[in-house]
């Protein structure tokens, strides 16, 4: 199973059946000077930015993976409570990181009950099955 990712405090349709720890994953980049120096024309003229761009996007994606070598290497299954970050570390350099608390999950069977009809001598034969919201699993990463 791959390491699943939710930004949630639960795993829809799982249920965490133990709390491993907090894993993170974090990558520092400079802009390079060629890049730099199209952005600063490209802000007299406005439009996105796509050096910059392309660089945050790479940025998030590896330090999502080094994440999830983390938690791999916890043996779980998933991470919730995902969030980013960032800060300046240098002129012209930025730390991208990621983190989140490692979990294993187990997959959950949907709890249903019936409403019960409200006239016994009128019974609907099609009854509707739901799943009561207050049923589900809720995990707290804090404790």
């Amino acid at each position: 199973m791959t390491v699943q990712l939710s930004n949630l405090e639960h795993l829809p349709n799982y249920q965490i059946t133990e709390r491993l720890d907090v894993v993170y994953g974090s990558t520092v980049r400079s802009k390079h000077v060629g890049k730099d120096l199209f952005a600063g024309l490209k802000n007299i003229v406005g439009g996105e930015l796509t050096a910059y761009t392309e660089l945050l996007e790479e940025s998030r994606q590896e330090a999502i993976d080094r994440m999830i070598v983390k938690a791999e290497a916890l043996g779980a299954d998933a991470v919730v409570g995902l969030r980013f970050s960032t800060s300046s570390i240098a002129q012209g350099a930025s730390e991208l990181f990621v983190y989140g608390t490692a979990v294993k999950v187990a997959p959950i069977s949907q709890q249903q009950y019936q409403n019960p009809p409200s006239d016994h001598s009128n019974q609907n034969t099609n009854t509707q099955t739901q799943v009561a919201p207050d049923d589900l699993p809720r995990f707290n990463p804090f404790g």
